[in-house]
C-alpha cells in the first residue's frame, strides 16, 4: 500500500508547497535586511524607518529603488557575510541566501 503522501512533491525533503512558503518568507526577510544593512533608511521618506534606523516599511520597494546605488563589491560582501552564517543544509532558507541583492526583488 502506497503512503498517503506518496504523491506530493518534495524539495529537499520538504513538502513543495511548505519550501516555497519558506523561500517566500526568507526572501522578504533578507529583502528587510538588505535594507537596513545597506541603511537605505537615511533617504527614506517613511518616519519609521528613520527614527529605528532599520527598514520598517516597504523592502521590495526600497530594494527596488536603492540596490543600483550600492557597489557591487559590498553587496557581495554582505551576502558573503550572510551565507557564512548558514548551515549548507538549510533548506529554502541557503536557496534564498545566496541570491545577491538585485535577484531578491525580480521574480
Amino acid at each position: 500500500m502506497k503512503s498517503p503522501n506518496a504523491n506530493k512533491q518534495t524539495i529537499e525533503g520538504i513538502p513543495a508547497e511548505r519550501y516555497k512558503e519558506r523561500l517566500k518568507e526568507e526572501r522578504a526577510k533578507l529583502r528587510r535586511h538588505y535594507c537596513t544593512v545597506f541603511r537605505f533608511w537615511r533617504s527614506c521618506r517613511y518616519k519609521p524607518c528613520k527614527n529605528a534606523r532599520a527598514c520598517l516599511g516597504d523592502a521590495l520597494a526600497c530594494l527596488k529603488r536603492n540596490e543600483r546605488t550600492v557597489p557591487r563589491d559590498q553587496q557581495w560582501k554582505a551576502r558573503q557575510e550572510i551565507l557564512e552564517t548558514t548551515p549548507e543544509k538549510d533548506g529554502p532558507e541557503r536557496a534564498a541566501r545566496e541570491c545577491m541583492p538585485s535577484e531578491l526583488y525580480r521574480q
